[in-house]
């Protein structure tokens, strides 16, 4: 046995269907396309979401509000969550490389510090943004805010 003589077992493959060779073949004149119309016509193609005249889907469903492109999406932490890591971590700062260490926000997250819950630790917090109470609370415990 070589290369040379390998064949597919028998039955395994079949000829494909040979359509528009003649009337003998079983499959010419209008070449398993029906009667007339543009389906039946070379370069024929529909539009994606094309439903045969029927008003399409994203035309029968109404369009409302207003996507801002240029909107900065926050990945909020509140002071309650950074005192729990605190306690946890035993951190004294808190910036994007520990709290991706820990799993809290991704790489390529923008991180703001919001002012809910009590914050004891004196700790030093990287962020993007902070609310007006979180830095202020931050800054009361004897902390310090750093924006990116």
């Amino acid at each position: 046995m070589e290369l040379s003589n390998l064949k597919p077992a028998e039955g395994s493959t079949k000829s494909r269907k040979r359509i528009a060779r003649g009337e003998g073949s079983g499959r010419g004149g209008t070449s398993t396309r029906g009667h007339k119309g543009a389906k039946s016509r070379s370069g024929y193609s529909k539009k994606m979401g094309f439903e045969g005249g029927q008003m399409p889907l994203q035309r029968r469903v109404p369009k409302y509000g207003f996507k801002n492109r240029n909107r900065v999406e926050y990945v909020a932490i509140n002071l309650k969550d950074l005192q729990a890591l605190a306690d946890k971590y035993k951190l004294k700062k808190v910036d994007l490389e520990s709290l991706k260490k820990h799993r809290i926000i991704a790489k390529s997250e923008v991180l703001k510090v919001l002012g809910n819950g009590a914050l004891k630790a004196k700790l030093e917090v990287h962020a993007h943004a902070f609310s007006k109470a979180a830095e202020s609370a931050i800054e009361a415990a004897g902390g310090k805010t750093v924006k990116l």
